[in-house]
This record gives C-alpha cells, sequence and structure tokens, in this order.
C-alpha cells in the first residue's frame, strides 16, 4: 500500500492565462503552495486577485495553462474524466457564494444529491442527510426549498451537501460573501468546527477578514502570485489588508 503523502495539495508553479477581448490576461503567475493534511487555510487577496482561480484549479475545476496541482500525490491533469469525477465527487466537498441549491429540491433532497452519484442506497443517504443537517442546525428545515430558507439556512445546507460524501478537502469560494456580518461569523465558526470534529482540510478563497481567526495559515495573493504565507498567530494587519 502506498505511503500517504505529507500534503493534500501541493500547487507547482501555477500558471493560468486567459484570452479577454484579444488580451492575454494572467491570472496566475507561478504559484507555489503545499497544505498539509487537516489544515484550515484561507486564501485572502482583493478582487481579481487569482483566488478564485487558484481555487478552481486545487479542485480540479479548471486546467493550469503550465505547472500541476497534485492532490492526494496525484496529479490532476494526468487523471482521466472518470477519474477526476471520482475526486470530484469522493474527495473534494465544494461550498460556493451563491450557494448553488436546486430550487426544486428540498434542503434533505439537496444534500442527498452527491449521495446518489455515489451510490448510497436511498435509505442509507436519507439518514446521513438528516444528521448533517441536524448537525449544522437545520434539523428542523429538512423539508423547506431553498426559497423558504434564509442565506444563512440556505449556506448551512450548502455545507451539509459539501460533507456528503465525507471528503478530505472541503473547497469554499467566499462562504459568507452574500451573508450579513453575524451570519457569516456563524459559518465560519461552524467551518471551523468541522475542520477540527471531522479532521477535513478546509480551503477557502476570500476576501473576509473573519476567516483570520479560524485559519491555521493565510495565503495572501495579488495580481495572480503569492504575496506572502502566514502563520494565523503572526498576522497584523495593515492598512492596505483592511480595505480588501
Amino acid at each position: 500500500m502506498a505511503e500517504k503523502p505529507e500534503h493534500v495539495v501541493v500547487a507547482e508553479d501555477l500558471h493560468k492565462y486567459y484570452m479577454l477581448r484579444g488580451e492575454v490576461v494572467r491570472a496566475l503567475r507561478g504559484v507555489n503552495l503545499k497544505i498539509r493534511y487537516g489544515e484550515y487555510v484561507s486564501i485572502l487577496g482583493p478582487s481579481g486577485s487569482g483566488k478564485t482561480t487558484l481555487f478552481n484549479m486545487i479542485g480540479g475545476l479548471d486546467k493550469p495553462t503550465k505547472g500541476r496541482v497534485l492532490l492526494d500525490g496525484r496529479d490532476l491533469a494526468s487523471l482521466t474524466p472518470k477519474q477526476l469525477a471520482w475526486v470530484r465527487c469522493h474527495r473534494v466537498g465544494y461550498i460556493f457564494q451563491t450557494f448553488n441549491l436546486i430550487p426544486v429540491l428540498t434542503a434533505l433532497d439537496n444534500v442527498m444529491v452527491p449521495m446518489i452519484f455515489a451510490g448510497v442506497p436511498r435509505k442509507d443517504r436519507e439518514e446521513k442527510a438528516k444528521k448533517l443537517l441536524e448537525r449544522v442546525g437545520l434539523g428542523d428545515r429538512l423539508y423547506h426549498r431553498p426559497t423558504e430558507l434564509s442565506g444563512g439556512q440556505q449556506q448551512r445546507v450548502a455545507i451539509a451537501r459539501a460533507l456528503a460524501n465525507d471528503p478530505a478537502i472541503i473547497l469554499a469560494d467566499e462562504p459568507t460573501g452574500n451573508l450579513d456580518l453575524q451570519t457569516g461569523l456563524r459559518i465560519v465558526q461552524l467551518l471551523k468546527e468541522l475542520n477540527v470534529e471531522r479532521g477535513v482540510t478546509v480551503i477557502t478563497a476570500t476576501h473576509d477578514l473573519k476567516m483570520i481567526d479560524v485559519s491555521d495559515r493565510i495565503v495572501w495573493i495579488r495580481d495572480g502570485a503569492v504575496e506572502r504565507v502566514e502563520e494565523r498567530a503572526a498576522i497584523e494587519l495593515g492598512a492596505e489588508e483592511l480595505e480588501l
């Protein structure tokens, strides 16, 4: 049996270029990053800095122009479409700023969707979905549709859904971006609790400074490059960061 690698994610010399109106946009410019198992890492930077592009590379949602991403020691670019689909289903849980819930489905059904693709029997997935919704404080909202839930409740459904197949990594792209201050704070705390309880690696792309309090490390990104990586305890915020 192969030995488990030290890092769950390794990004090596990542570059991503786009063509926009005939111009080359260099969204990532040689990013190098290693993330350990069980770590809570926040990728912070202003709008347009490359946070979401890096997030998409780590999650296998997009391919780099140059460089590579290793997940569990395997180069994502070397995987077949079927293998990549398995990784997205079983190894990574995604949380998006816009929640991405299916409007016609109840909270319970939304959480069960990833388990359908994983082949989990209906009785088992229903039982697990109920437990996950109870864990995120929505045990009394199982049969409510997204339109019947507040923004914070919808985000908690999205978190429960991300946990459905026991992923090694949760990738959260601006998870508090559409929430008010207090609701956003509760979501941040919930993600940290799940990180500690389950040992799941949490990687957030954000400009929300509330994330600093719960992060093990903060990756500051600007103009498509890593500006610096800091341990939480060492952070001192300057005026330019507070204006993100």
